[in-house]
Parts: C-alpha cells; sequence; structure tokens
C-alpha cells in the first residue's frame, strides 16, 4: 500500500500536563458524595449523559467523582457513556473515556484504569476483575471480556450456567487496536500492541505486535536485527 500523502504528527493525548480541575467542581463533587444518594446520582447523571455543552462534561465528571471509588483529576468522559458498579471503579489521572463507551463492572470486582489512558468511543470494558495500567490506548469499538459462562451441565442451557470470572491486565503503555477482542484472563504485556480486529486468546509478551483470528506475534516493537521486514498479518 503507498503511504503518499500520509504524514506523522505530535501525540495529542498524554502529553501535556494534567488539567487542575476548578475548586468549585471539586467542592460540588465532594458535596454529592456525602449528600446525594446512589439512585439520585444516578437520576442526575442520565439529565447530562447525552449533552454536549461544557457544562454537561463537568456535570458527568462531578457524577463520576461522587459515585467512583476513586476519580483522578483531568478525567474525561463523552457523551453517552454508561457504567454498573461505577463504586468500584478506580479511575487515574487524566483519562479520556470516549462517546457511547460501557465499563461494566462488578458489585464484588475491581475495575482500574491508570493515568493518562485513552478508550475510544463504542468501546466495551467487562471490568469485572481489570486492571488496566497506565499510558494505555484503547482503540474505539474494542471488546475486553472479563468472564464467559461455564457450560456446566449440559442439562442446562448455558446462559443459566455459573460464571467463570478470570482476571485481564493491560500492562503499561500498550496499545489495543480498533475493534480487537480480548478474552478472559488475558494479559497484554507491557508496550505491546493489539492489531485491529484481532481476537486474543493467549497472554501478549511484552513490546509484541500480535494480530489476527486468532492474534499471533507479527514481531516485536524493539526488533532491530538486519534485513528485519516487518510480516504481515495473515
Amino acid at each position: 500500500m503507498s503511504d503518499a500523502g500520509g504524514r506523522t504528527v505530535p501525540a495529542v493525548h498524554a502529553t501535556g500536563e494534567v488539567a487542575v480541575d476548578p475548586p468549585h467542581e471539586q467542592e460540588l463533587a465532594a458535596y454529592l458524595r456525602a449528600s446525594a444518594s446512589r439512585e439520585a446520582l444516578l437520576s442526575l447523571y442520565g439529565r447530562f449523559v447525552q449533552g454536549e455543552t461544557p457544562f454537561d462534561a463537568m456535570m458527568r465528571r462531578v457524577v463520576w467523582r461522587a459515585l467512583a471509588r476513586r476519580a483522578g483529576p483531568g478525567l474525561s468522559i463523552g457523551r453517552g457513556v454508561q457504567f454498573m458498579h461505577i463504586e468500584t471503579f478506580e479511575i487515574g489521572s487524566g483519562v479520556f473515556i470516549g462517546d457511547q463507551a460501557i465499563i461494566q463492572g462488578r458489585f464484588d470486582g475491581t475495575c482500574r484504569i491508570g493515568d493518562r489512558c485513552w478508550i475510544g468511543p463504542q468501546s466495551y470494558l467487562d471490568a469485572r476483575h481489570l486492571v488496566m495500567e497506565e499510558f494505555v490506548g484503547w482503540g474505539p469499538g474494542a471488546r475486553l471480556l472479563g468472564s464467559e459462562h461455564t457450560g456446566s451441565p449440559t442439562s442446562r442451557p448455558v446462559v443459566q450456567t455459573d460464571l467463570d470470572v478470570r482476571p485481564v491486565r493491560i500492562c503499561a503503555g500498550s496499545d489495543i487496536g480498533v475493534n480487537a477482542v480480548i478474552l478472559p484472563g488475558i494479559t497484554i504485556g507491557k508496550g505491546a500492541i493489539v492489531g485491529a480486529g484481532s481476537v486474543v486468546t493467549h497472554d501478549v509478551p511484552p513490546l509484541a505486535i500480535v494480530a489476527g483470528v486468532p492474534a499471533r506475534v507479527l514481531r516485536h516493537r524493539d526488533d532491530a536485527s538486519p534485513g528485519h521486514k516487518k510480516q504481515e498479518a495473515p
């Protein structure tokens, strides 16, 4: 494929200083956390979830901070973002969550999203036992599955069988491509790249570049051997 007309430009997200939340926003979040019920906060979120104005965006941040276990400064919540069991969420600083993303926790689970992560629009995170370390890029539409039904006994419909929840770890500095799928129990190594549309069924080593269905290692980012050529995805 020709790269005519392409260009390289500086990254934008996670390169500057994290915005400091204004005092009035911090104070409102603290007040609501102390005084409002969960039901009232969810109702309040519904009033601003689809709004496009800066005030709508601020109120989404305020409600997330009031409901989550922890949410750092510089949080950006897009339009239509949905969540379940936000009380289990621990969110670092400078995190971006794009429009219509869904993050589904579990009442007894763990959902940790590290500093400066970028979660693309229409993503789905089954965050029942998720650790996403810092500076992770999560492509639009990418899916993470943290659980699956056992399928046993066979006399019962699969949806009625027990749920097997397995931890998923996305290590620091890794990048997950558009529409990729990460299956339960997977670890994506530090600095690894998962290609667009890949289905990851096994752990990915640090700095590996993987692609395909199922995903396989194409090369490593630090491979500087003479004559090395990038392999094409199958």
